[in-house]
């Protein structure tokens, strides 16, 4: 590799959230969804231009900004999206935020397959609406989608929208065409619109493909909204840059008018250059990043076959965060991440966070260095082994 991905960084004193937050000293966060590898080096070089200008006043989007996510959408997943579909906005949540505003009023229903990302949560319940689940079949080490159940309660004629999380955090699934496509059938013939967040739609592994929900077909394309950004791909959380997608003009203008009453219609310098350095030039670093985090998937899989098989691992077909079973010791989620932060300083996230099917599973992320890892995974054997001699 051209990249050394093995490299230990140092982020305590950053102000990093998910380091700094990681106290006492000595505590090992493997929980929050951003890498602890550099970005691109083109993205960095790209931020250093425009730091040395040393000017840092409101930003205009260039069109280099929507070429450069048509051009890499089209080269990489032969979806071709016009400037006008697109909205820009600070985050991913925010544009969930103001999807969910703009298309539903307080009562109306909104569907996720459970368990999903904790923020679609919050997202539908600040905009007044009640959250319906569609709880995703878990078996063999993996899920798939429940469409009896979908399509019972999509008929519900208060559901309004469907938050599909393509591919699936924290369920690692990268959904098929052909499950996208009963999806989408099942939702055209209810009128329910489609909400996609795709934001970990680069990070796919060997023998899967992300299709993009909206490419499929025209009538797909219009009954759906997208959400995208290079923030987990190139790890750029912090810049704070997404885009919303939707071809439906009269779609686009209640999201345009809900992004502004959610005053998220500005993006910062930084984030405009990252995301034209990262779609221009980052391809290559982000090929790489995909197989280092390959090989950690695999080496942690080995590792728990190993040393904890009584905790499954969930088939990780994309993203960087692996969700363990730790069903076998009859204790609850939060119980179990409490238990490994106080006894080994691993923090990790607790499963019941997305959503009662969650309950009894952790997420680990894997999104570092081959070290970092290894003691991560080595803090968890011996804490099996202090509860399986303690009881405690």
């Amino acid at each position: 590799m051209q990249h050394n991905f093995d490299e230990i960084i140092p982020r305590r004193g950053t102000n990093s959230y998910k380091w700094d937050s990681a106290t006492p000293p000595g505590v090992l966060p493997m929980w929050v969804a951003d890498m602890d590898f550099r970005t691109a080096p083109a993205v960095t070089e790209a931020l250093k231009r425009r730091v040395e200008h040393g000017i840092f006043g409101y930003v205009r989007v260039p069109d280099a900004y929507y070429n450069a996510t048509i051009n890499w959408f089209k080269r990489r997943h032969d979806w071709r999206i016009e400037k006008e579909w697109i909205i820009y906005t600070s985050g991913v949540v925010p544009a969930l935020s103001a999807i969910i505003k703009a298309l539903t009023s307080p009562g109306d229903k909104v569907l996720v397959q459970t368990p999903v990302y904790n923020c679609f949560f919050s997202s539908i319940r600040n905009n007044g609406c009640e959250i319906v689940s569609n709880p995703l079949i878990y078996e063999n080490e993996t899920y798939r989608i429940d469409f009896d159940d979908l399509e019972k309660k999509v008929a519900d004629s208060k559901v309004r929208l469907l938050l599909l999380c393509n591919p699936h955090n924290p369920a690692g699934r990268v959904w098929s065409r052909e499950e996208l496509v009963r999806i989408g059938e099942i939702c055209l013939q209810n009128h329910v619109t489609v909400v996609a967040d795709e934001i970990h739609c680069e990070l796919v592994f060997p023998g899967y493909t992300y299709t993009p929900f909206a490419s499929i077909s025209q009538e797909f394309l219009m009954n759906s909204v997208t959400c995208i950004s290079p923030s987990k791909a190139f790890n750029l959380a912090g810049v704070q840059i997404a885009n919303i997608v939707s071809a439906d003009a009269d779609v686009r203008k209640k999201i345009d008018k809900a992004i502004n009453v959610n005053e998220v219609c500005d993006v910062n310098p930084f984030g405009v250059e990252a995301l034209i350095a990262a779609y221009n030039e980052g391809e290559e670093w982000l090929e790489e990043l995909k197989r280092y985090l390959f090989d950690n998937y695999n080496y942690l899989r080995s590792f728990f076959a190993e040393h904890l098989p009584e905790f499954p691992v969930t088939k990780l077909e994309g993203t960087y965060l692996v969700w363990v079973d730790c069903s076998a010791l009859k204790r609850t989620s939060e119980d179990i991440v409490t238990s490994l932060l106080e006894q080994e300083k691993l923090w990790l996230n607790e499963g019941s966070m997305y959503g009662d099917t969650g309950e009894g599973f952790v997420r680990i992320n894997i999104a570092c260095p081959r070290q970092v890892l290894t003691e991560g995974l080595e803090r968890f054997k011996q804490w099996k082994n202090r509860i399986k001699q303690t009881g405690t």
